[in-house]
């Protein structure tokens, strides 16, 4: 036998993932959008400078190796390798230069200078910074037009350090500014764009959550999102047209499923549910609850005489007396047909309750004009029951009023009837 997998559902999926907010992706791209551009600049004025530093580097080196040349011309030609080195000494020492070797015609070095008192860094650095340079420059020493030996001078690369040294300065102090206005054109944009934005999911959320309808986007300067709220904001108004007719037409289905159309009274449902509340608080406060069943005596009659829309007439005729009879507090109902009931709460005795009877039955005693200028006269037979006097439950409580109006009615010569 196969166990049985059981799946609970704990409710909607839920997407818990940490997005980035707006301004946070803004903020990035707008820093790596400057950091590629400063970047790329940078590379490209490099490879520019670094083209002119070399032409410029290369032609200095031929120039300064023929004035070498032309300078130890008398000391190779006489192999005085002492002077060749002072003469040297003085035209290199106030260059750019690392080092300067002269060679015989057989390839022998007759004589070199190299430049002293650089530390272990600065040799290192002017290495590195050679190595994009020229190699050096090879020129020829030349005596009546013939070789009698050759000039090798390699640059120091001093000129080209002090080049990358400055070019990665300016790079990074122009980041540093592109980067300080990023953030004010990023705050900028928070307050154009981020704030907007932030302002519309606040009102969407709270329509959302609080069906907050009648909440509206405020306008911003950017068209864009300007024209989203005023969408978003018709959108709202259609929202909340909507939501007012919804309301209305559930207003209108509830007064229309608790309240008895003809009269606009409260029906048996509604009158039920509300007497069983009121008998629990009355139980549990210890308070007396009248109960008044109401019947009209010549209903059938008229009704059968004179016809429906009459009938009709009467009825709420009947219910308009009766109702501005009774107490403000009081609640009155139609059970059907031409049958009431009013629940009167807060009484101390029967004599309050027989006293409203009383002036129910006096409400009658005018004629009831109809709608074709007919007057008829009708009165109303009352069966009073008390809680807990005479019933213990609604159900009871009902019974004994009704039988209590059908007494009164048996009676013909009063209007109302005390349970017993």
């Amino acid at each position: 036998m196969k166990p049985r997998i059981v799946r609970r559902h704990t409710g909607p999926h839920r997407d818990v993932t940490r997005r980035p907010s707006l301004e946070h992706v803004l903020r990035s791209t707008y820093a790596r959008l400057a950091f590629a551009a400063v970047s790329l600049a940078a590379v490209c004025v490099v490879l520019v400078a670094w083209t002119v530093l070399r032409t410029y580097a290369n032609d200095n080196l031929m120039l300064l190796a023929r004035s070498i040349a032309y300078t130890v011309e008398a000391a190779v030609v006489f192999n005085d390798k002492t002077a060749a080195e002072d003469a040297i000494a003085q035209i290199a020492g106030h260059e750019d230069l690392a080092e300067v070797r002269i060679t015989d015609t057989h390839g022998a070095t007759f004589a070199i200078w190299q430049r002293t008192g650089d530390g272990p860094l600065t040799r290192w650095v002017h290495r590195l910074a050679d190595l994009p340079l020229p190699g050096g420059a090879v020129v020829p020493v030349t005596h009546n037009g013939e070789v009698v030996g050759k000039i090798r001078v390699r640059g120091r690369g001093h000129q080209f350090a002090i080049f990358l040294a400055g070019g990665i300065g300016a790079v990074l102090v122009c980041l540093i500014i592109i980067l300080g206005a990023g953030t004010l054109i990023a705050r900028q944009m928070h307050r154009n764009i981020v704030e907007p934005l932030r302002a519309l999911a606040e009102v969407a959320h709270a329509v959302r959550r609080d069906r907050a309808f009648s909440r509206r986007v405020q306008a911003t300067p950017i068209a864009e999102l300007h024209e989203l709220g005023d969408d978003f904001n018709a959108l709202l108004d259609e929202f909340e047209v909507w939501q007012h007719s919804l309301n209305e037409q559930n207003a209108t289905l509830a007064h229309q499923a608790n309240h008895d159309r003809l009269t606009g009274l409260p029906n048996r449902a509604h009158f039920e549910s509300r007497l069983e509340a009121i008998i629990r608080e009355a139980r549990v406060s210890g308070t007396t609850v009248g109960l008044l069943y109401i019947d009209s005596d010549r209903f059938k009659e008229i009704n059968d005489t004179l016809g429906h829309d009459a009938g009709d007439a009467v009825l709420v005729a009947i219910a308009s007396r009766l109702r501005e009879a009774l107490r403000k507090t009081d609640l009155f109902a139609r059970l059907g047909g031409d049958e009431f009931v009013a629940l009167l709460q807060g009484l101390t005795d029967e004599e309050e309750a027989i006293a409203i009877a009383e002036a129910l039955s006096e409400s009658m005693l005018e004629p009831i004009t109809l709608p074709g200028g007919h007057e008829v006269t009708t009165s109303v037979s009352i069966g009073i029951a008390m809680f807990p006097l005479h019933a213990h439950d609604v159900a009871s409580l009902l019974r004994t009023a009704d039988s209590a109006m059908y007494q009164a009615k048996r009676h013909g010569d009063r209007a109302w009837q005390l349970a017993k």
